[in-house]
């Protein structure tokens, strides 16, 4: 019996004895955990009922980002995927209407054909090249010509930053081409700028003046600015009136919902002054990476806070293994093709952080390529 007790003794010091494996997650810049600042602010807030419009938390968040944006109204919805379908439903009022989208872009790849599936809206989608941009001599040619045969084309929806481009950006004149050339087709533009300020800061502009031009802007408050729930849709008072029925239609309509919007107004106001922290720790990343064995990178085109390497000519080329053997120590990532991992960077990891996991990354590549 005491030599039992012993063994248990001896086994219960050396799991003690284990250090917790340390964990830098970058998956997403969603991955984030509310302030403390921002959960007093939640346990604090002013609510109403939202759908009655009265909830003052709700209210002033949504007046605060339209002015923000420099439209006329706001409606503050769950998530960017809803927001962005709402946004085509209001300017796609018939069904059978087409919108012109990039192939790669969020709306058409990660949204689950939902304005097709919902409302059924046609996708017309166009090659981006390889910083993310669509051409306003491409938008004119998939244009419908009026012919029986044809869906109507009634939207233009772009994307900045692009996340399958790298998180790149799109700056103003090239905003500015294609929105003169959807309205003179009679086109509005619809922006999913889910992190368009991380945007505004590479691009070290003003968001009313980036998006001047642009009918209605999705926008996240629960990636870069670090909210745990919600986004907002912005455009003029009409639009944003049908987007609030449509809100509700789609279930979107919340009550006491200032309890989330309140932890959103600190995101809004406080989020975009540090977002250069997230996109020179991403450029550290890169600039750490660039010796790994069986890493490709361009570290050029980091513009923002999205990293993809790729590890084609890996001796273990296989992007999903790269992820498995990265979160057995301790670096979380996405695998995001067969070659592809993408690397995220947001308030919850600093500098040290990210040198440590490049050490990690370092060795996962050593190891691989020893095999």
């Amino acid at each position: 019996m005491t030599l039992f007790l012993c063994i248990c003794k001896i086994q219960s010091k050396n799991k003690m004895a284990t250090p917790a494996l340390r964990i830098v997650d970058l998956r997403s810049d969603t991955v984030t955990k509310p302030s403390p600042k921002m959960r007093q602010a939640m346990a604090n807030a002013e609510v109403g009922d939202d759908v009655y419009v009265e909830d003052p938390t709700v209210n002033t968040l949504e007046k605060e980002a339209a002015a923000l944006l420099g439209k006329e109204s706001a409606l503050f919805v769950p998530s960017g995927t809803m927001g962005n379908l709402i946004a085509i439903l209001a300017h796609c009022r018939e069904r059978g209407s087409e919108v012109i989208l990039g192939a790669e872009s969020h709306t058409f790849f990660y949204e689950v054909g939902n304005a097709a599936a919902v409302g059924g809206v046609s996708y017309h989608t166009i090659k981006e090249d390889a910083n993310g941009w669509i051409w306003p001599e491409q938008v004119e040619a998939a244009i419908r010509k009026e012919n029986v045969h044809f869906p109507v084309t009634r939207l233009l929806c772009l994307e900045n930053t692009h996340n399958r481009a790298g998180g790149s950006v799109i700056p103003k004149h090239h905003i500015d081409r294609l929105c003169d050339l959807a309205h003179s087709k009679g086109l509005k533009v619809h922006l999913d700028g889910a992190r368009l300020f991380n945007a505004v800061t590479a691009l070290n502009c003003d968001v009313k003046d980036l998006v001047e031009k642009i009918d209605s802007i999705q926008f996240c408050l629960s990636k870069g600015l670090g909210a745990p729930i919600g986004s907002l849709l912005v455009g003029p008072a009409e639009f944003i009136q049908r987007a609030r029925h449509l809100r509700k239609m789609l279930g979107g309509g919340m009550r006491q919902v200032g309890v989330i919007a309140a932890a959103g107004l600190i995101a809004l106001r406080e989020g975009p002054a540090r977002l250069k922290e997230d996109h020179d720790n991403c450029k550290l990343l890169a600039e750490l990476l660039k010796k790994v064995p069986g890493v490709e990178l361009d570290v050029s085109k980091v513009q923002t806070n999205m990293l993809y390497i790729s590890t084609a000519s890996s001796k273990t080329p296989e992007a999903a293994k790269w992820a498995a053997e990265l979160k057995q120590r301790g670096v979380l990532s996405n695998a995001t093709g067969e070659h592809a991992v993408r690397f995220v960077t947001h308030l919850d990891v600093n500098e040290a952080d990210i040198r440590h996991a490049a050490d990690v990354i370092m060795q996962v590549g050593q190891t691989f390529a020893s095999v």
